[in-house]
């Protein structure tokens, strides 16, 4: 493809979906709302009410589906980016360990 600038090696799908994350950390596993604001064939982006999730910490992702022809997904995933997106929540970036 000449002339694409997103050199990524799969295309995002925009979900803006709302989700549960479980967020396992040294602290302990907690439940957090967020929203899934995109979809790849290796990772995903969620917007998180939070000021930041520490790279490298695991993720349980649980959206669920609104058509009865779409299941709903479930996948374990590792925190590769976190960015502060205001003074109380944060975009966070996951690469897709599993899916389930």
């Amino acid at each position: 493809m000449l002339g694409y600038d997103d050199k990524r090696n799969f295309f995002r799908m925009l979900l803006n979906s709302p989700c549960e994350l479980k967020v396992s950390d040294d602290e302990s596993t907690r439940s957090i709302q967020a929203v899934c604001k995109d979809i790849s064939a290796t990772g995903m982006s969620f917007e998180v009410e939070e000021q930041s999730i520490e790279l490298g910490t695991k993720v349980f992702v649980s959206i669920e589906s609104t058509s009865s022809q779409i299941p709903s997904l479930t996948a374990t995933a590792k925190v590769v980016r976190s960015e502060s997106a205001s003074d109380t929540s944060c975009t966070i970036g996951v690469e897709i360990l599993e899916m389930k």
